[in-house]
């Protein structure tokens, strides 16, 4: 079964021994340039991670990182550069999550909780924002397509802040991982003495 083999992924992932270099609240300070690049840049900066992540070898390269039906069926063998540009430009999303799910199995890193919430918060605000396009076309109150039109607009900020947040996470880590960048140092807590 597709889905329980996904689940024990997922859950495997929960306990993998290395954490991210930053995380996502911390991005945008450590790399603020870069953050800003993957804002306005967001299907080049995936195609370029993705192909660091293969420390680009494109002949290992599968759409979507192997992990969707079409996956190896694309023509990948053949022009796998091509197919990568056409990934990042139609399938955005899944590319960057795919790159994400590659990095963390490679370098095992889990996700803080802090991270999933963020990246919930922003799945919460695109259903949100369904849910009120939905509601605004079935209805004629006038409240309905303004709460429509504002939730968009909250979606769609909250979209591409995490997604540019997720992709200078991802180069971090790549610099962490191909030696551009020390990784920090675990600093102990300090010893503790009972007191009766």
């Amino acid at each position: 079964m597709a889905n329980s083999k996904n689940m024990q992924v997922y859950e495997a992932r929960k306990h993998l021994p290395n954490m991210w270099h930053s995380d996502l609240l911390r991005t945008p300070v450590e790399a603020p340039a870069y953050c800003c690049y993957a804002m306005w840049c967001p299907c080049l900066v995936a195609y370029q991670q993705r192909g660091r992540v293969l420390y680009d070898d494109w002949s290992r390269y599968q759409c979507c990182g192997g992990g969707m039906p079409c996956s190896g069926s694309c023509g990948e063998s053949k022009c796998p550069q091509l197919c990568a540009v056409v990934e990042v430009t139609l399938c955005f999303t899944l590319a960057v999550s795919a790159t994400r799910f590659m990095l963390q199995d490679a370098l095992q890193i889990q996700n803080t909780k802090c991270d999933n919430c963020i990246i919930a918060s922003m799945f919460f605000a695109q259903y949100l924002n369904c849910l009120c396009w939905i509601a605004a076309m079935v209805t004629s109150i006038p409240f309905i397509d303004e709460a429509a039109v504002i939730t968009d607009r909250i979606a769609d900020i909250s979209y591409c802040t995490v997604c540019a947040c997720i992709q200078t996470q991802h180069k971090l880590e790549l610099d962490k991982r191909d030696g551009k960048i020390q990784p920090r140092e675990t600093i102990p807590p300090p010893q503790q003495h009972m007191s009766r």
